[in-house]
């Protein structure tokens, strides 16, 4: 009779952690925030910073976004995908062959990165071209004593849009009902009678298409463009889909933010950090997580 009242905490107790697990990989945004606050100790300094961050997790979440649906649905490892976030979208006798091979996806994207960006230094040349942002992006609002660019609350706008249609269009819709299923067995769906490859080519449209969006946006905010800016940015999106979970749209949302307010808060405390900070921050969540913050389960 003694018993029960020692294990009711330790079942309360377990109960809660399993509460508050899932949400964790969320609550490390708010914590790195108020990490950053407490060693900038500027309160202008840091919003202008946390802006900042956030419009750059936002830029590379919609390029990095294409490359998680590829994966998740069509477990195709894209090395290209960098390649669109330069030009557009991938043919699809390119990839199509190689469904499956892991090792050959990594070869034949890779070849296609290279041609596309070779096509472009034929058709713009090598060199970098500068680009002015229009003239409704330009300039400053001050807000609590920080300047934010209008540019930069532009892209954390666009970046959560994005994030809400796709989280709407595979929740809410047909579409995304067969995508998930898709990704949890293919086989089934194919059975139900579905055209998954049908899927795979409009998934992979997708997902170029919004590398190519991503793309604007990040030339947009450097600047300047050039033919192997994609290639340049393909390590930040990788670590974003890495450390989010392979296929998971949430994890790559969340991954995005942390990698880019990491990176800002980083280069302002300690500029030469900055290179590694990232890096840093992969093997941390790896350790703790080793398939990602939220990854995406699929059926045996």
């Amino acid at each position: 009779m003694s018993a029960a009242p020692e294990h009711a905490p330790k079942m309360a107790d377990v109960s809660l952690r399993d509460r508050i697990a899932p949400h964790m990989p969320v609550l490390l945004v708010p914590l790195i925030a108020i990490a950053g606050f407490l060693a900038i100790q500027n309160p202008s300094s840091w919003l202008t910073l946390t802006v900042s961050g956030l419009a750059m997790g936002m830029m590379i979440f919609i390029m990095a976004s294409g490359l998680t649906l590829v994966f998740g649905l069509m477990d195709v490892i894209n090395f290209g995908h960098g390649a669109f976030v330069s030009v557009g979208a991938f043919e699809k006798v390119i990839v199509e062959p190689v469904y499956g091979h892991h090792l050959k996806q990594i070869l034949v994207t890779m070849g296609g990165l290279i041609v596309v960006e070779q096509l472009i230094v034929v058709l713009w040349g090598p060199e970098e071209i500068y680009i002015l942002r229009p003239e409704a992006l330009k300039g400053a609002i001050t807000f609590a004593g920080a300047a934010i660019e209008k540019y930069r609350l532009v892209a954390v706008g666009v970046g959560l849009a994005v994030f809400l249609a796709m989280r709407w269009v595979l929740r809410r819709t047909k579409i995304g009902l067969i995508v998930r299923a898709g990704v949890e067995n293919g086989e089934m769906v194919q059975a139900l009678g579905y055209r998954l490859r049908l899927v795979f080519v409009g998934v992979f449209i997708a997902g170029s298409a919004l590398a190519g969006l991503g793309g604007v946006m990040w030339g947009l905010y450097q600047e300047v463009v050039t033919a192997h800016m994609g290639n340049q940015a393909m390590i930040l999106i990788f670590i974003v889909v890495i450390i989010g979970g392979l296929g998971s749209v949430e994890g790559c949302f969340i991954g995005a933010l942390l990698v880019g307010l990491l990176q800002n808060y980083i280069a302002f405390i300690e500029p030469k950090a900055a290179l590694i900070s990232n890096i840093a921050l992969m093997v941390t969540i790896l350790m703790w997580r080793p398939m990602g913050m939220i990854p995406v389960v699929k059926a045996k």
